[in-house]
């Protein structure tokens, strides 16, 4: 078996990251950023928006589910991807997972890569990588091959060059032509995921260049604005187009329509209004970002891919802040006071997740419709509305806010040395957060082998087998205000459900932080996960539950084997 291929990081700071090539083994450069999500790698490396990148994926693992085919739907749409190729210029893991197991998948990350041209490293410390560009900010960087003449491979830089030209279509088209309302996208980098939520809602959708001028249409009830990647500023074309669309709605020399942009498209119309835009130091790029609707205590998790954002503070007189980044307090989306005009940074439409958000597309496309039957609607009043629909009430018990001064956690119980460590990894930083809030802690835990037990992290540990009579008299005996049950995998959940269930927990006042027994339970059952999630029509590799050897035995004969 030969020797893989070595391959060099180098940063702009001049720093040095040496790996194994896998992919492609071509030099390239780009920007370097990184990204948090724990999936979607593929939905990720075909997002326009990372364009021209080297793309440092945090989780460590990458690659285990390998590349789905190129199915596409009824409307030639490809199914699993957001464009029809790979657009980051190169990819940096800890570790590649070269066997991949999906019933989707037909081949590896690495020959994806090859086949599309593209590069990547593996075997770098990605943590010590992040925390350097957190540090620094993002910065341009090359990845250079072994083999490659080191000074002949150039750091150029995206920002200078017009990527959402180079990305955006290069001619309009339409998608379900025979949709009950009609949407203009402008594609600045579109992800396929908002063109399938458009067609989902019924809309016939146009998508055009980013710098085809949209005034002189005028079939159209609503604007949309897609995601994209690089310096708004570059897209100078379309914010010219835009501004004077905006401009004549408000002075009453166009009939006033609806618009929405998501990422790029909330910065582009932003600029449009007369805003300005700023380059964040790493941006934010991740699949667990909270937005706060302002004025509100509503916050959504949010996906997002961005490295610029628009300075709130500069909006002119009738726009106001939409939603805003908890993380960092970034505007996350504006709006206007009485034209339907809007725009968020984060995606909706995230794939892969989450979803919390996507009900902003029926928000527009109701206000469309109700354009185009001569009707006026309250957008403002439609997305407030809607948040607080997504949330759900917002009655809550008071004793809920009340902050606990003892928790049990409940730890994996009996394991073998280096089995689920991951447990054990999750447990003990759970402790670590609770001593920091000034909470007592109480561990549960027969396995003396682990980090969670050390001397020192919990409070007190009981060397008891995680049972429900066991824990039924921890819990008789310290009178803990909380328990944890999602630190210590299966055994864990399965005790906790079970003292649930029995009334344990209410009988000495311990509320179940953090998920809800009623999730976990949901999710724990495969029959009940499956039911669930074929009520909102989300694709699932069919299972059946059996309980004796006959049964699976049966369903072995109707499901098949791989």
């Amino acid at each position: 078996m030969s020797s893989p291929k070595m391959c060099k990081l180098v940063l702009a700071d001049g720093s040095e990251w040496e790996g194994e090539a896998f992919g492609a083994e071509v030099s390239t450069s780009g920007e370097a950023v990184f990204q948090t999500g724990m999936v979607g790698y593929p939905e990720a490396m075909t997002d326009p928006s990372y364009a021209r990148q080297i793309l440092v994926i945090t989780f460590p693992l990458v690659g285990n589910y390998g590349v789905p085919g190129s199915d596409v739907d009824e409307h030639g749409i490809l199914k699993y991807f957001e464009s029809h190729k790979i657009h980051i210029a190169g990819l940096v893991v800890s570790t590649l997972s070269a066997d991949y197991s999906h019933w989707r998948a037909v081949k590896s990350l690495s020959d994806w890569m090859k086949e599309s041209g593209v590069p990547g490293i593996q075997c770098v410390d990605t943590r010590a990588l992040t925390k350097q560009l957190r540090a620094t900010g993002t910065m341009l960087a090359k990845l250079v091959m072994q083999g490659d003449d080191y000074n002949k491979v150039p750091m150029n830089d995206p920002n200078k060059i017009n990527l959402v030209a180079e990305v955006s279509c290069k001619a309009p088209k339409v998608f379900n032509p025979s949709g009950s309302v009609k949407v203009t996208m402008v594609d600045c980098g579109m992800k396929y995921n908002q063109l399938r939520c458009m067609i989902a809602r019924g809309a016939a959708v146009k998508v055009v260049p980013w710098d085809h001028d949209f005034s002189k249409d005028s079939d159209w009830d609503g604007l949309f604005l897609s995601n994209g990647p690089g310096d708004p500023e570059m897209a100078s074309t379309t914010v010219t187009n835009l501004r004077r669309m905006v401009q004549e709605m408000a002075s009453g020399k166009r009939p006033v329509k609806p618009i929405f942009g998501i990422c790029l498209g909330h910065q582009l119309l932003s600029l449009a209004s007369g805003a300005k835009t700023y380059k964040l130091p790493f941006g934010n790029r991740g699949h667990n970002q909270p937005c706060t609707e302002v004025g509100t205590p509503h916050c959504f998790i949010t996906s997002q891919n961005h490295g610029f954002a628009v300075d709130d503070k500069a909006l002119p007189s009738g726009w106001m802040p939409l939603f805003r980044n908890e993380n960092d307090q970034t505007n996350e989306g504006v709006v206007h006071e009485s034209l339907p005009f809007f725009s968020v940074q984060f995606h909706p439409e995230a794939r892969a997740g989450p979803c919390d958000t996507e009900g902003l597309f029926d928000c527009f496309l109701d206000t469309a419709r109700a354009s185009a039957a001569g009707q006026k609607t309250d957008l403002r009043a439609a997305i407030k509305r809607k948040c607080k629909d997504i949330i759900g009430s917002d009655k809550f018990d008071p004793e809920h806010l009340l902050k606990p001064t003892k928790v049990l956690v409940i730890g994996s119980g009996g394991l073998s040395i280096g089995q689920a460590g991951e447990f054990d990894y999750s447990g003990s930083q759970c402790i670590k957060a609770l001593k920091e809030e000034g909470i007592n802690t109480v561990l549960i835990n027969p396995n003396v082998a682990t980090v969670q037990t050390a001397k020192g992290l919990a409070d007190k540990v009981y060397f008891l087998p995680v049972t429900p009579d066991y824990v039924t008299q921890v819990l008789k005996h310290e009178r803990p205000d909380g328990v944890l049950l999602s630190f210590g995998g299966q055994t864990a959940l399965n005790c906790g459900v079970a003292l649930w269930r029995n009334g344990i927990f209410e009988r000495y006042g311990c509320r179940v932080l953090g998920t809800p027994v009623e999730s976990i339970i949901a999710t724990e059952d495969r029959q009940i996960f499956s039911d669930k999630l074929n009520e909102i029509n989300e694709s699932i590799a069919p299972s059946q539950s059996a309980d004796n050897v006959q049964e699976a035995c049966d369903a072995a004969e109707r499901l098949g084997f791989p």
